[in-house]
């Protein structure tokens, strides 16, 4: 946006005064000073807030910006793709060049779009940055892949790698020479093309070989499996056989999965505390024959699954220690299971909660479960209740003394609202109207909030 200088020099001018109790300007000790003046390590912190696409622009400006705008402690997180707000490079040349001159050792994390991933990027980044920990490839719109017969290095140093999934591209050839080198990786995302599957059955490639890949990542602690049309619960076999360091897997939009293994996962991987199969195809025959009682499991997700009521009875009264719980979308969860939950189970150490688009559960009973234990609440998730009425909120907001992302939080200076389709949405779209705020007020068709941010491996599971 464009500024006069008029407005400039009035800003200026305010900025330069401070003001004494009686309301008379005094002298400001800043007073004359502009961002020419400012020394180099604070322009460089004022650089750091901006995105690499600002930081080149701002590198036009004068020589000393420039030097500036090139240091590396600006480039430690770079992300090459432009169509996810990252970085263009036109060519290899000039990503070749970036690498040497501007990335070296302070490199800690970059991401490459399919036309950037050659042997040779991947030799520089092997030989120039010695502190690369995290990596994401992105072969997502592949048709076809660049020659890695010659690929004789890789980062060694990875504990994070994101691979995006192409739908018909084999990855064995790339990854049988990346093998040797990531048996130090931590952390793995697996991404799939789920949201752009369409509804005709078309036929599925297994692109990558899980079987393969576990055998070469012994340390995983995180495994995300991210809406691949061919993950099953054979590879939740194949990984908990060799991933004894465990502690989080993530199989969303696996449609695949019916939870066949999920005994066998706990058996083996005992110290897996989440657990998230939100969209899978899960049987509750199978997860009857879970030992939940054993297991560890802190946080799960069965979030638009199709478990039964005698399911998640069962399930919620033998887990002992569940922290967070997402069980959005199910038939199956009603009064019953609250109650059943309350009264069988051990619900004293929940902190997150989020029953979206429950239409089986009343008032009544999620009143009675949040008398209870709303107090202990950081996050709670009603979103898509239609039938939730300003009753309900006014009772239950003082309760939630301990949420961080509630209503409770805003109402005293509301300047956004997002609230469920249905009466209650209505009637607080005429109370804002009537105020005068016509545009504040958004229903789930435009927002929707989750409780993820609450979940313990939440930065770790994140992977744009």
């Amino acid at each position: 946006m464009d500024v006069s200088p008029d407005v400039w020099g009035q800003l200026a001018l305010e900025a330069s005064q401070v003001y004494l109790t009686d309301g008379t300007a005094a002298k400001s000790p800043f007073a004359g000073t502009t961002i020419e003046k400012l020394p180099d390590k604070v322009l460089l912190h004022i650089f750091s807030y901006l995105s690499h696409k600002e930081i080149c622009r701002m590198a036009r400006v004068c020589k000393r910006w420039r030097l500036i705008a090139y240091d590396t402690k600006l480039w430690k997180n770079v992300s090459l793709r432009p169509e996810i707000s990252g970085l263009h490079v036109g060519s290899l040349e000039s990503l070749l060049a970036l690498i040497s001159i501007r990335f070296g050792p302070s490199l800690r994390y970059i991401e490459l779009p399919i036309e950037l991933i050659t042997h040779t990027v991947l030799h520089e980044l092997a030989n120039k940055c010695p502190n690369l920990t995290h990596m994401l490839l992105d072969f997502s719109t592949a048709m076809q892949l660049h020659d890695f017969s010659e690929l004789q290095a890789f980062p060694t140093k990875l504990k994070y790698l994101c691979i995006c999934l192409s739908e018909v591209i084999f990855m064995e050839g790339f990854m049988r020479k990346i093998y040797n080198f990531i048996n130090g990786l931590e952390i793995l995302h697996l991404i799939g093309t789920y949201e752009k599957v369409e509804e005709e059955e078309e036929e599925i490639y297994e692109v990558i070989n899980v079987h393969k890949l576990k055998s070469a990542t012994p340390n995983l602690r995180v495994i995300n499996l991210y809406g691949i049309n061919f993950v099953d619960d054979s590879h939740i076999d194949a990984f908990s056989s060799n991933c004894i360091q465990l502690e989080c897997l993530a199989v969303n939009y696996c449609n695949k999965v019916t939870g066949s293994t999920l005994k066998t996962l706990f058996q083996r991987s005992r110290r897996l505390n989440c657990l998230l199969m939100n969209g899978t195809n899960l049987h509750s025959e199978y997860l009857l024959q879970v030992e939940w009682e054993k297991c560890s499991l802190q946080e799960l997700d069965i979030t638009a699954t199709d478990l039964s009521t005698e399911c998640l009875q069962d399930m919620l009264t033998r887990l002992p220690g569940l922290r967070f719980l997402s069980a959005g979308q199910l038939n199956g969860f009603n009064d019953s299971v609250l109650k059943t939950w309350m009264e069988a189970g051990n619900p004293r150490n929940l902190v997150a909660l989020d029953l979206d688009s429950s239409d089986n559960l009343t008032e009544e009973a999620i009143y009675k479960f949040l008398c209870k234990h709303g107090h202990q609440l950081w996050g709670l998730g009603l979103s898509g209740m239609t039938h939730i009425t300003d009753s309900l909120w006014q009772t239950v907001l003082p309760i939630l003394t301990n949420a961080k992302n509630s209503k409770a939080k805003f109402l005293l200076t509301v300047i956004s609202f997002v609230s469920s389709d249905g009466r209650y949405y209505e009637v607080v779209k005429a109370n804002f109207e009537r105020a005068d705020r016509m545009t504040v007020v958004r229903t789930l068709t435009n927002c929707r909030v989750s409780n993820y941010y609450l979940l313990s491996n939440y930065k770790d599971l994140i992977f744009n």
